[in-house]
């Protein structure tokens, strides 16, 4: 069984794994269009997280595919369906690993599609980041999964540019330093 992390998969791995290949996926983009009301917002009050929306072929989403013992499939599955159960559902795409020594394999992952009652769209990015900045959930506060997810992006697949995620995260670094120079949350 492979699972494809391309959000707090990435920096937040609570399941036993066998093994973990850095590489990427075709045709979507990655995007802070779900909206969260189980971890990182409450109803009424959604943060947002990450899912995949479907672009060009030429689009590539970085990320790392995680092997799961046999002994251990069944678990984690049921551990995952649970942990995404806020709108998300499962598709299986092909991987292609970093390393261009090893074949590309089919795997699963968990995506959040525009039919699903906590999806949010699109936004104005400053729009988002406001939204990420004041949002709390049940997981913690939202703006740590950005800082999270950007950090995990750095360290686990250095060189990688995504310009969507790292604009929010300079735009969260910004309300931030205003906080400490104001005083006051700007939102």
């Amino acid at each position: 069984m492979w699972i494809f992390g391309y959000g707090s998969l990435i920096w937040k791995v609570d399941f036993p794994i066998k093994r973990k290949v850095p590489g990427y996926i075709c045709g979507y983009q990655r995007r802070f269009w779900q909206g969260s009301t189980d971890h990182r917002g409450i109803p009424g009050n959604p943060g947002r997280v990450v899912t995949l929306i479907p672009s060009t072929p030429e689009d590539k989403v970085y990320g790392i595919a995680f092997e799961i013992h046999a002994h251990d499939a069944e678990d984690v599955r049921k551990h995952l369906d649970h942990r995404e159960k806020g709108g998300y559902s499962k598709v299986t795409v092909q991987f292609h690993p970093e390393n261009i020594n090893e074949s590309e394999f089919d795997l699963e992952l968990y995506i959040g599609t525009e039919d699903n009652p906590n999806y949010l769209g699109p936004a104005p990015l400053d729009d988002i980041a406001k939204q990420i900045y004041k949002s709390v959930g049940p997981s913690g506060k939202n703006v740590e999964y950005l800082l999270n997810l950007a950090k995990a992006i750095r360290t686990e697949l250095p060189g990688v540019d995504d310009p969507h995620l790292f604009e929010l995260e300079k735009r969260i670094l910004e309300l931030q330093q205003n906080e400490k120079t104001n005083g006051v949350r700007h939102y």
